[in-house]
């Protein structure tokens, strides 16, 4: 996604010239389509985040318009002060591209994963999240809310060839992005995580269940009436995401049941423990975490079929 994130951006950078781009020192391979047309807007900061943050909000009040862009956890949670204090507070226009959201370092252990940065933004009122599903969304998403008001995430992932199938790119502000539609239980998706949603919807349909599948790329302010909406129609739903289940999409979907009091079941996956150090590929700790769509499709099918859940697994005895 971040290399269909750049490319719009230059081609935006090319009608507005308040377009800046800043780096902590990586994103080479990708911000060159960037880099090489506007030289004189682009600036490498360093390994030095909360920086990048503090003169991207000096850039914002002087009414330019930068974008600050680094690995997730270190684009929001090591400058969080700063963005708090700089960006939110004062409603000024500063993007930041966090790449490799959930587990797309895989390899890299724990300080690379973005587990918690939807959480934590999400806590922020007035600070607009954005997770498209991929590579074609994103350009969507970008040519949609480049010149929103206030402070903007973009939560990408590493994955350039990533595609949701049947999604075809579609993107409308705060909406959810239907790409699948039955009748028997909603599946809503954070994201990247579209894929295995719509894969699990499949694996659904072939033991007799039809699944809705919507990508909520629109996470923050929440897209409140197209989400009741949704949650109205279904006995049980589903969210998947590559996130903890406290904070992002699972929250936010129990919040709106709760808040106005649907009677719809709401089952979560996503990362329930801190990863414990054992590495591997993104489909490994996927599967460690539930995320994969067999283990998503199985979480849905006992959502729908209670009892045939056994008496030891209800009981934990034989």
């Amino acid at each position: 996604m971040r290399a269909a994130f750049f490319r719009t951006l230059a081609d935006l950078a090319a009608h507005d010239e308040r377009i800046v781009l800043l780096t902590g020192d990586l994103g080479f391979m990708a911000i060159e389509p960037f880099a090489e047309r506007f030289p004189d807007r682009f600036i490498n900061v360093g390994v030095a985040e909360q920086n990048m943050i503090g003169i991207a909000t000096g850039l914002a009040e002087a009414g330019f318009l930068p974008f600050a862009y680094s690995i997730a956890p270190f684009a929001v949670l090591r400058p969080y002060e700063f963005l708090r204090n700089g960006p939110l507070a004062h409603r000024w226009p500063v993007r930041v591209a966090g790449v490799g959201g959930g587990f797309d370092y895989a390899a890299n252990g724990i300080s690379h994963y973005g587990l918690e940065d939807v959480a934590v933004l999400r806590a922020l009122p007035g600070f607009t999240v954005l997770a498209p599903a991929d590579a074609r969304q994103t350009s969507a998403v970008v040519e949609a809310t480049w010149n929103l008001p206030g402070p903007v995430y973009y939560r990408l992932g590493k994955d350039d060839r990533l595609e949701a199938p049947g999604l075809n790119g579609a993107f409308a502000p705060e909406e959810i992005q239907i790409f699948r539609d039955g009748a028997d239980m909603l599946i809503l998706a954070l994201g990247g995580m579209a894929v295995e949603a719509q894969a699990a919807a499949g694996i659904l349909q072939k033991r007799g269940v039809e699944c809705t599948v919507g990508v909520v790329a629109w996470v923050h302010p929440a897209p409140l009436e197209d989400l009741l909406r949704l949650l109205a129609r279904f006995p049980a739903v589903v969210t998947a995401e590559a996130h903890y289940i406290v904070g992002g999409l699972g929250s936010l979907a129990a919040e709106a049941i709760a808040d106005n009091g649907l009677a719809c079941r709401l089952i979560r996956c996503g990362v329930q423990s801190v990863p414990d150090g054992r590495i591997g590929s993104q489909t490994y700790l996927y599967s460690r975490h539930g995320l994969t769509p067999e283990q998503l499709a199985e979480t849905a099918w006992r959502a729908l079929h209670p009892e045939e859940i056994s008496h030891a697994e209800k009981t934990g005895r034989p």
